[in-house]
């Protein structure tokens, strides 16, 4: 007999109530859930799961979000930004390695020093390697013009998560001010995919006050918008801010770790063709969260490349994994006999088909 589950797989659109039910399903059921997305990922992306070799260029951060350990009030981060040549040296490691790609991430910083730095290292990223390192940023809310800037300087993706669609829910996790707004931000979503990024979002699973109707409505967020890329992630306490005074030790971080990788399921159904993150967070929650995302069907890890001496001090959350240097005999660190059939797509940018899909009909 046929599940109620298993009907709502088969259909060709799942509705907003299909979603709220698959999100709620029982483990049994919702093993039917991540098979199914695994192969919508393989029949539409193939079995490739690409690397984006990470750069927390700085810790340095102009916003104050209720969340963040690195928001701008809390006294107790030690701040640091790179040198233009620990950057270009984590870059050229991971040409070394093959990487297809690095991302560059940091705090949200509007300066003229930081905008023209960020483009020099950009410029000299891809001289170095001849255009063939794919370059992503996720560097916050920015200026039209900034954005430009470095899309022309080389950089092709932009990831700028929405943490949260709903704006009340978005208002719970942010303060009240100028500085950080829902509109803008979606406005910065907006200018991001006319200038030309292939432009990724994503939100944050668990937050309080967050109901399933919330996560719901961000899938459906995320696929009206036409997103080219998706990185979710449970939200994992930090006791330097006002959402995680009582610290991390938090009884429902394996029940939000689950909902994740049912967003991360849904997510690979609703949009078949975009790349989905498989988070850092997930392993800060599970030793082989990466690895069960990418049974989800996710297809992007970030390793990270961070000069080892500034990795604790990009802690946006607690409990962030302590990373080794990166092993050249696997430079994922994936553990492979976990997912099987999965290869690691070396020296591949692995742009989504939805991007030339959506340029195409632009």
């Amino acid at each position: 007999m046929t599940s109620v589950i298993q009907t709502m797989l088969d259909k060709e659109y799942l509705e907003r109530s299909d979603i709220i039910e698959l999100l709620r399903c029982s483990e049994d059921e919702a093993l039917l859930l991540y098979r199914k997305a695994a192969g919508v990922r393989d029949r539409y992306l193939g079995n490739m799961v690409y690397l984006r070799g990470l750069i927390e260029y700085s810790n340095v951060c102009g916003k104050n979000c209720l969340y963040c350990g690195i928001r701008r009030d809390n006294r107790r981060v030690e701040h640091y930004t790179l040198t233009r040549e620990e950057v270009i040296e984590a870059a050229m490691t991971a040409y070394r390695l093959n990487f297809g790609s690095i991302a560059i991430q940091a705090g949200e910083n509007t300066s003229e020093s930081f905008i023209s730095n960020i483009e020099e290292i950009i410029v000299s990223i891809r001289k170095m390697t001849e255009g063939r390192l794919g370059i992503t940023l996720s560097l916050g809310e920015q200026k039209r013009e900034t954005y430009k800037r470095w899309f022309d300087a080389g950089a092709h993706r932009y990831l700028l998560r929405i943490e949260a669609s709903s704006p009340d829910l978005y208002r719970k996790a942010h303060p009240d001010d100028g500085m950080h707004n829902y509109y803008n931000r979606l406005e910065c979503l907006q200018i991001l995919k006319e200038t030309g990024y292939q432009t990724g979002t994503g939100v944050m699973i668990g937050l309080p006050c967050q109901s399933l109707t919330h996560l719901a409505d961000d899938i459906l967020f995320m696929r009206d918008f036409d997103i080219d890329m998706c990185g979710m992630g449970p939200f994992i306490e930090h006791s330097d801010t006002p959402l995680g005074r009582n610290g991390s030790e938090n009884l429902f971080l394996k029940e939000r770790f689950s909902l994740t990788l049912r967003m991360i399921a849904i997510a690979r159904i609703v949009m078949k063709d975009i790349n989905i993150v498989a988070s850092t967070a997930m392993q800060a929650v599970d030793k082989f969260g990466r690895e069960k995302a990418i049974a989800c069907g996710a297809n992007v890890i970030m390793p990270n490349l961070t000069p080892e001496i500034y990795r604790s001090g990009y802690r946006i959350y607690e409990g962030k994994p302590a990373f080794k240097e990166i092993e050249e005999v696997n430079v994922s660190g994936l553990n492979m006999d976990l997912i099987p059939g999965t290869t690691i797509g070396l020296g591949i940018w692995g742009d989504a088909p939805h991007f030339n899909k959506r340029m195409a009909k632009s």
